[in-house]
């Protein structure tokens, strides 16, 4: 792999290096520092201390480390679970975790000084995928010096608005897909002011398009961003994405806030709904035109929204689903074949574990299910949840990483 001290040039390469700190890190440096438990435990979870969150039947919940800063995305390489920190929004401090054992042992620091890192995910042989702002970097946790042999896989993703930080997902045929969130909350701009009606989105025009999936087959040479049309369009933000088996993407797409301000008649606190997708290649969903069922929005009354394609299923509005999965083992009950989607929101729909069934066609059919619940804030017992990363292990268990409390649970079958 090319390192990213050879990828040096003019223009927009050298500005992409300049902003990425990596080049002067040290690899595997001590275990951060633990902050006071979030989580009263009582019990056992398959051999982690359990906490009193409601689950499914035959689960629990346990923790299984916590004080890893701002965690969000998780993942695993035989037994070793990847943690990232992004340490704060707007920050440059975030790090690539690894806890090997299962988290059993105490976290060692992979990467640090990264730029708002957000995801991780596995790629090729045991290296790792890693999504911070304005790239993606391909990471061998194993390597003596990580840091060193990292190589920048996309360059050239948006850095501004309201959601910078990509998230990541491998399809079944090893292509990368990318999340490029919008903006706007939706195509406002400054100052509070109405989009113009009559005009297309000007963040729909950039390169790459904002509110967007963008998809990169496996290659030696580091892409940019807007080096090939968007996967999907249309798509507010898809911060949550599972690669289905038969080469598809499943995205759960944060929608948007505030649209009684642009029509008061409308209710913020039910609309609009989030929105769980199987996307079609070359789609285009509507955003910021359409919401919902293609309804059109109140800023856009004219838009013909039965050219745009509609989602499988609506989820609750601003449940903020921020991780899902594809379950593919037999271990816990009732989740076989189906989709798992944490929410991560902080109004009355958000702060859980739902599980989505799929129909023969692959698609979602039925309304989400809970598996995880009753986490809102109880003083003495356990946070609120805000669960961002979900990833199953090789023993069927599904880890989820929780960013407000720096906290690392697992969803286990109850003994």
């Amino acid at each position: 792999m090319a390192s990213p001290a050879l990828l040096l040039g003019v223009g927009m390469r050298t500005r992409a290096i300049l902003r990425w700190p990596l080049l002067a890190l040290f690899a595997i440096a001590a275990s951060p520092a633990f902050a006071a438990p979030a989580y009263a435990t009582s019990g056992d979870c398959d051999g982690f201390p359990a906490v009193a969150l409601a689950t499914a039947p035959g689960l629990c919940m346990g923790v299984v480390a916590e004080g890893l800063g701002h965690a969000r995305g998780v993942a695993a390489i035989d037994d070793d679970v990847f943690v990232i920190d992004m340490a704060a929004w707007e920050s440059h401090k975030g790090r690539l975790l690894k806890l090997s054992n299962g988290g059993r042992h105490a976290p060692e620091v992979v990467l640090r000084d990264l730029w708002q890192p957000n995801a991780v995910v596995r790629g090729p042989g045991r290296t790792l995928y890693v999504g911070i702002t304005g790239q993606v970097l391909q990471v061998d946790p194993y390597a003596a010096d990580p840091a060193r042999g990292a190589r920048v896989v996309v360059d050239g993703l948006p850095t501004t608005g309201r959601h910078p930080v990509p998230s990541l997902a491998v399809g079944a045929d090893g292509a990368l897909f990318v999340n490029v969130g919008s903006a706007t909350d939706n195509c406002h701009p400054a100052g509070g002011r109405m989009p113009d009606p009559k005009a297309a989105c000007p963040e729909t025009q950039e390169s790459p398009p904002r509110g967007s999936v963008l998809r990169f087959a496996a290659r030696e040479a580091t892409w940019h961003a807007g080096e090939l049309a968007p996967y999907a369009r249309g798509l507010r933000n898809s911060m949550a994405m599972a690669p289905l088996p038969d080469g598809r993407l499943a995205v759960a797409v944060n929608a948007r806030d505030g649209i009684n301000h642009a029509d008061p008649s409308l209710s913020d606190a039910a609309l609009p709904h989030d929105l769980l997708i199987v996307l079609r290649q070359g789609g285009d969903y509507g955003w910021p035109y359409c919401y919902d069922q293609r309804v059109a929005s109140p800023e856009y009354p004219g838009f013909d929204c039965a050219t745009r394609l509609a989602p499988d299923l609506l989820l609750p509005a601003h449940a903020a689903p921020l991780g899902m999965l594809l379950y593919r083992g037999d271990r816990l009950p009732g989740l076989a074949g189906k989709l798992v989607i944490g929410y991560h929101g902080y109004r009355a729909t958000g702060h859980r574990l739902v599980t989505v069934a799929l129909g023969k066609d692959g698609r979602p059919t039925g309304a989400p299910t809970e598996l995880v619940s009753e986490w809102e804030q109880r003083e003495g017992s356990h946070p609120q949840g805000s669960p961002v990363g979900l990833v199953e292990m090789a023993d069927g268990s599904v880890l989820v990483a929780e960013d407000h409390s720096g906290a690392l649970l697992r969803l286990s079958r109850r003994k």
